[in-house]
Order: structure tokens, then C-alpha cells, then sequence
């Protein structure tokens, strides 16, 4: 396990100077890859140093995340932030947490791009004595020493809200769905199609006729329903693993001459703006709310491991669900 005073040891100037150059380089297409605070901050040896790699920026709620992120994690709040995106490549993600470690940085944490894969790389952190939080998105490893906590959503639990949805909504109607999934091999895409499975077993009535990715991105997820609407010749609801494929999906649904949300019905998960005001509008059914606003959780967790305390290993985020009602009334103070 970590030591609590997370003691570890220092690389030589020339290698930190190589690792920043690398970092800079395996960014995103901004280059935001450095720290959040000025370099020139008289106290930034106190402050606490964190390295985050996240994902991408395939979804509006991936942008509030990112915003929660980098808002909360501040000099201000007194943290050092040296940021990266993966680009939904976990190569990147890896080369990114490998050159945190040799700058030597008092926490890593990361949204990991799939969950399988990263045993070495967070041996590799444990080695060096840098603990590890995951944020969003789980990994497979069944040994959970390589990493101190967890925050994220049930996504297993948000599967089975929409699956429950269905059923209350369809009852003894022959009903076929179509799934508009995830990144293959993601958590959330993983756990949300199990969670929906499970729920909609109960009702032989409804049937999964047709699974597609759309990768979490609307232009995709508008490609994906497009397909499906050409290979399956009756779809009564559309189960999207995030609000941006859902949106994709309306479009493709309104290109083909249909009505979305009557003549097909949807159901997503997220609650987004633009998800929420498409419920508020009619054109989506229920969404499953999934919340970006993880950094305060963030700033907290980090906070009890640099001080010594060991954090709960998994931690929740609470979240509820949205009629279109209920979006009508949220929508005004709706922060993401």
C-alpha cells in the first residue's frame, strides 16, 4: 500500500525535463497539458501537485467534467493541476500517467479510456509511492491496492433505471429496442447494457433487436440509428448510453420522417443540457441522470490522501432521474 507520507523518490532535473516535453507533446489539440497555476507562484512547492488524464472531449457532459475539473483543482484552492487528454486513446492515457510519475507529482488521477490494460502502468505509480484516483470510470484489476479510491456513478444502477423505465412504460406491448452503446470496452458502456439487460429480462415482451456503437459522440450515434433504422424495419425505443448519442439518434430519426419521441420513443442517460431541453421538448422520453460534477468529490479525496487519511475506496455520486416535467423544472438552474 501507499505510505502515508507518500515519500518517494526524486528524479534527476534532466529526466523531469524530458517527461515535461513528452507530456507536452502527447496532449490534446489545445496543448493543455501544463499546470492550471502560474509557475511563478511563490508557494507553489505547498501546493499539491496532481497529474489528470481525461478521456477526451467526445460529450458535452465529458466538457462539464473537464470544467468541474479544472475549476475546482486550482492554485486558489491549492493545487498544482497539470492536465492531459487521451483523445479516447489509451496509449496516451498510459504515456500521460508514466510521465506524471516522473515528474514526481503527489497524486495521479484519471478517467481510464477502457478497463482493461493497466496493471503495469499503476504498478509503476504504487512503485514509486504516487497514489492513484480513479475518477468516472473503473479499471478490471482485481488487485485494488493499485489505486485509493474510486468516484464515479453506478453506472450498473443507471442500466437498470432506463431498463425499469422501459418496462413501466411498455408493460405487456411487444416492444423492440434498439442500443445505441458506448466505447466497447468502457466501463459506462459495459455496466449500462448489463444494468438495462437485467431489468428489461423480467418482460419477454421486450426485445434488444439491435445493438450499435456510437462511441458516446453525437455525429456518431446520428451514423449508428441511421444504419439501424435501414436494417431493423420496426423500432419502438431507442436506448442510448449517453444523451449525445441519444441527440444523434433524433436527428436521424427526424431525417427518416418520423417523430422522435412519439413514433419512437428514447430513453438516455446523462442529463445534459441539451438532453434535458430535449425532454423538456418532447423529443426524448426519460433520461437517467449521470452527474460531471466531480471535482469538488475530486479535491477532497486528494486532500485526505496527501494529509494521511484513507478515503472511502468507493464512492457514489448521487443522481436521480428526469419525466419531461421534471426537466421543465430543472432546466432553469441547470448547471452542465
Amino acid at each position: 500500500m501507499f505510505s502515508k507520507k507518500f515519500t518517494r523518490t526524486r528524479v534527476i532535473a534532466g529526466v523531469a525535463c524530458v517527461a515535461m516535453l513528452a507530456l507536452t507533446a502527447c496532449g490534446g489539440d489545445e496543448g493543455d497539458t501544463g499546470s492550471t497555476g502560474s509557475t511563478a507562484d511563490s508557494g507553489s512547492n505547498e501546493k499539491i501537485v496532481v497529474g489528470f488524464s481525461q478521456v477526451g472531449s467526445e460529450s458535452g457532459w465529458r466538457a462539464a467534467n473537464t470544467k468541474s475539473i479544472k475549476d475546482t483543482l486550482t492554485a486558489a484552492n491549492g493545487f498544482d493541476l497539470k492536465f492531459s487528454d487521451a483523445q479516447q486513446k489509451q496509449e496516451n492515457q498510459i504515456q500521460a500517467i508514466r510521465n506524471y510519475i516522473a515528474q514526481g507529482v503527489d497524486v495521479i488521477a484519471f478517467s481510464p479510456v477502457v478497463e482493461s490494460g493497466w496493471d503495469a502502468v499503476l504498478e509503476e505509480a504504487k512503485t514509486a509511492n504516487i497514489p492513484v484516483v480513479l475518477t468516472d470510470r473503473s479499471v478490471d484489476s482485481t488487485d485494488d491496492s493499485l489505486y485509493v479510491s474510486f468516484l464515479g456513478s453506478d453506472f450498473l444502477a443507471e442500466g437498470k433505471k432506463a431498463g425499469l423505465w422501459a418496462v413501466q412504460q411498455f408493460k405487456d406491448k411487444p416492444t423492440n429496442i434498439v442500443e445505441l452503446t458506448g466505447t466497447t470496452g468502457s466501463a459506462p458502456a459495459n455496466d449500462r447494457a448489463k444494468g438495462f439487460r437485467d431489468a428489461v429480462a423480467a418482460n419477454p415482451n421486450l426485445k434488444i433487436v439491435a445493438s450499435q456503437t456510437g462511441n458516446f459522440t453525437r455525429a456518431e450515434g446520428k451514423t449508428a440509428m441511421e444504419g439501424l433504422l435501414q436494417a431493423q424495419k420496426d423500432i419502438d425505443v431507442v436506448f442510448a448510453h449517453n444523451d449525445d448519442m441519444g441527440l444523434g439518434a433524433i436527428e436521424a430519426i427526424e431525417a427518416a420522417g418520423k417523430v422522435p419521441g412519439k413514433d419512437i420513443q428514447i430513453v438516455t442517460i446523462d442529463a445534459v443540457h441539451d438532453g434535458m431541453q430535449a425532454l423538456a421538448d418532447g423529443k426524448i422520453n426519460f433520461i437517467v441522470e449521470c452527474s460531471p460534477l466531480l471535482g469538488p468529490q475530486l479535491a477532497d479525496i486528494i486532500k485526505q490522501v496527501k494529509s494521511g487519511q484513507t478515503p472511502e475506496k468507493r464512492i457514489v455520486t448521487e443522481e436521480t432521474t428526469f419525466t419531461q416535467e421534471q426537466a421543465k423544472e430543472a432546466l432553469p438552474d441547470r448547471q452542465y
